[in-house]
């Protein structure tokens, strides 16, 4: 089983497009959003829920008014100033520390499990699809991209998939090291300006310091040649091939609009671009 992840240093440049394309060409496989602050590959994939589960992420406080001897000890020491004067905690303020809760002099805080959003096992026409929703204004979204990309390897091992095709988040965060963790190919999406090629070069000092192969694909090369011979020339300085470079199509975005995988929406040449992609990826991590 090999796990591939797109990724990009920037959002925008295509990069769930491309992880869309994977779905529609690759055989035996699971895919699994890790883009949990913003995912959308479900737009393109029209998953059906199977299996449906919260996630859990830390604790919040919660105070029990009839046992409380309104001492004001947990206001005076609460430092994020969650607990008003009628002893209710604000659970967006809450940080979830537990001083209150060992400080109450009578137990009357208790600290209860924290909801941040949801998970799900997912049925497309593709294959099983593992995706989230992350609250609105939750955080831990690093432990949420965990969480799924871990049970979409155990149903790659469990149904002996030959693929994990991971949509990974943009830039360098925290979702972005819990997405790289032990994976076999890391496909990097890129822009030709100049804040595409920067953020490209911080996710690829990332990759080469977890010793991770990388590749990189320029969408919309033919907007700014020369910004793109850059791009080219940073890959080569680094060692990283460059193994796609997609010209600007108003196909592209007619697929998007109408909510579809492109090589299922147009034959065209850009199609052929994205299958030879895809081949190159596949002879990278099975070492052809």
């Amino acid at each position: 089983m090999k796990q591939i992840a797109v990724l990009s240093g920037k959002g925008g440049t295509g990069k769930t497009i491309l992880t869309g394309s994977f779905a529609v060409l690759a055989r035996n496989k699971v895919m699994v959003d890790c883009d949990v602050d913003a995912a959308d590959l479900h737009i393109l994939l029209k998953p059906s829920v199977r299996e449906r589960y919260d996630f859990q992420a830390g604790k919040l406080a919660s105070i029990d008014v009839d046992a409380c001897l309104q001492c004001k000890i947990c206001i005076n020491l609460c430092r994020f100033k969650a607990i008003d004067n009628a002893f209710k905690v604000n659970r967006i303020d809450c940080e979830g520390c537990g001083f209150c809760y060992h400080a109450c002099p009578v137990g009357a805080v208790r600290m209860e499990d924290k909801i941040a959003g949801e998970w799900f096992v997912s049925d497309t026409k593709y294959g099983t699809f593992v995706h989230a929703k992350l609250g609105i204004a939750e955080d831990n979204s690093g432990k949420l991209a965990a969480k799924i990309r871990g049970a979409a390897k155990d149903i790659a091992e469990r149904e002996n998939l030959a693929y994990v095709i991971i949509d990974g988040p943009p830039g360098v965060g925290c979702p972005v090291m819990a997405t790289l963790a032990g994976i076999d190919l890391a496909v990097l999406v890129t822009e030709p300006t100049l804040s595409g090629l920067h953020d490209m070069s911080r996710v690829c000092e990332l990759t080469a310091h977890f010793k991770i192969p990388t590749a990189v694909v320029v969408n919309k090369y033919d907007l700014n040649t020369a910004n793109t011979d850059m791009i080219q020339k940073s890959c080569a300085e680094r060692g990283i091939k460059v193994i796609g470079k997609i010209p600007f199509s108003p196909d592209v975005c007619a697929s998007v609009v109408n909510c579809t995988p492109y090589p299922e929406y147009s034959n065209g040449d850009i199609r052929d671009i994205i299958v030879n992609i895809w081949n190159t990826a596949q002879e990278m991590v099975l070492g052809k």
